[in-house]
């Protein structure tokens, strides 16, 4: 990020923020790399671990710019920005979200864009980067990780609606994520650590996802998830 700062050493431009995450060493890991006020010019207001909260904190504290993850429970966050649809349509001081997610699957980037998300990152991104984010989509800019932008372009070129998948509709948002890392080939143990959860949960939703789908392995889930172009 440029920081300009004034004689005294301090940034000139402040943003007020809200965390919402349900994983509470990231929203304090976070808040540690961005949430310097003084330093950065960010002020972490608020932070929520679910829909309910998270609508509930950005209704008390408005702040300029929401970090929002897309999976969530209650709803995700696609469901966040319906109900603080309101907020986002002020003409004066709109509440503005960038999601902020360690998905980068095209169904989650499309959606939270078409749900009023300014911009969508991944948890990859320097802190650096993040703070320079918040101040962009401040701004009313849109902000994109490496990539993701082309999942929006050709979503949004398009006019015909994505095809259903009756299959894919019967895993939620959580076993999503641990089939598509399943497919790219990470282990259990890899899993639990990138998306902050145990060993044993991540072998709870795999059991899930074969149920539902009808697989009886890790090969054959890998096959669907590829003829679908999850992975």
């Amino acid at each position: 990020m440029t920081e300009n700062t004034e004689a005294t050493g301090g940034p000139e431009r402040r943003v007020r923020v809200v965390l919402v995450d349900d994983h509470r060493m990231f929203r304090t890991g976070v808040q540690a790399e961005i949430g310097r006020t003084e330093e950065t010019g960010v002020e972490v207001v608020g932070e929520a671990a679910d829909v309910d909260q998270a609508v509930t904190v950005i209704t008390a504290t408005r702040p300029e710019v929401v970090l929002l993850d897309v999976h969530l429970p209650g709803g995700g966050g696609v469901e966040v920005l319906r109900r603080c649809a309101p907020m986002m349509g002020q003409v004066e001081n709109p509440v503005r979200f960038l999601a902020l997610s360690v998905s980068d699957a095209a169904e989650d980037v499309i959606g939270v864009i078409r749900g009023g998300a300014r911009g969508y990152v991944t948890k990859t991104i320097t802190g650096t980067d993040l703070i320079d984010s918040v101040f962009r989509v401040q701004d009313g800019d849109a902000v994109f990780s490496p990539r993701l932008a082309g999942f929006v372009l050709d979503a949004f070129a398009s006019t015909d609606a994505p095809p259903a998948d009756e299959d894919l509709d019967r895993l939620t948002q959580r076993e999503r994520e641990v089939l598509r890392l399943i497919a790219r080939g990470y282990a259990y143990k890899e899993i639990a650590k990138q998306l902050f959860i145990s060993v044993k949960t991540v072998e709870s939703h795999v059991s899930a996802v074969l149920r539902k789908l009808q697989l009886s392995n890790r090969h054959e889930l890998t096959r669907w998830a590829t003829a679908r172009r999850l992975v």
